[in-house]
């Protein structure tokens, strides 16, 4: 999986429809989730492809909440942005929006960490270092479990993530936690020229 688009045509677009720092901070977050997966399940070469499926994967979701994965195609092709990228971020929708079941590797990480992210970022915000960095597995399920917590991260898709993956939950918890410790700073870094 290739791509020719530049993460500043990417980017560019991105912020075109999207302006709430909540959603910049969501497709940042993602993107740099998926960059340190690439490598982590054998896809090293792809890492720039996997980043931009994670940074554009909601690209409709600001403007058009009510068409997620529908006006997808349309936008992305704004930068010629190709069949096998569009396939890839509309198949984080299935089952919800989108009836394109994720099937390769990184399709499969992109749905199952997508609800997870939101949730370990709801559970970071609760914690006095506001870090992920001090954040473990058996603090995340605490708050997996409660229902009431981050009600709106779906565990059905994470747990249908995990599934999908071979994972149990511990091990999609544990990778996405590293993941998003290893991007943490360059989100932050990247979220202060939107945050004005």
């Amino acid at each position: 999986m290739v791509t020719t688009i530049t993460r500043e045509d990417a980017l560019s677009l991105l912020t075109k429809y999207n302006k709430e720092p909540f959603h910049l901070l969501h497709a940042f977050t993602v993107e740099g989730v998926m960059r340190w997966f690439a490598p982590e399940m054998g896809y090293g070469e792809e890492t720039d492809y996997w980043g931009l499926a994670g940074l554009l994967h909601d690209i409709d979701y600001e403007c058009f909440p009510e068409e997620h994965c529908k006006k997808t195609p349309g936008l992305l092709a704004e930068i010629d942005a190709g069949e096998d990228l569009t396939r890839s971020v509309c198949s984080h929708g299935f089952g919800i929006c989108s009836d394109i079941e994720p099937a390769h590797p990184m399709e499969k990480i992109l749905f199952a960490t997508d609800e997870l992210t939101g949730l370990i970022g709801a559970a970071v915000k609760m914690r006095p270092s506001k870090s992920v960095m001090d954040l473990e597995v058996s603090s995340l399920k605490k708050k997996f479990k409660d229902k009431k917590f981050a009600a709106g991260c779906s565990r059905d898709i994470i747990r249908q993530g995990a599934e999908m993956l071979g994972w149990e939950l511990d091990e999609l918890f544990g990778k996405t936690i590293d993941a998003m410790k290893s991007c943490e700073t360059s989100v932050q870094e990247q979220m202060k020229a939107y945050e004005a």
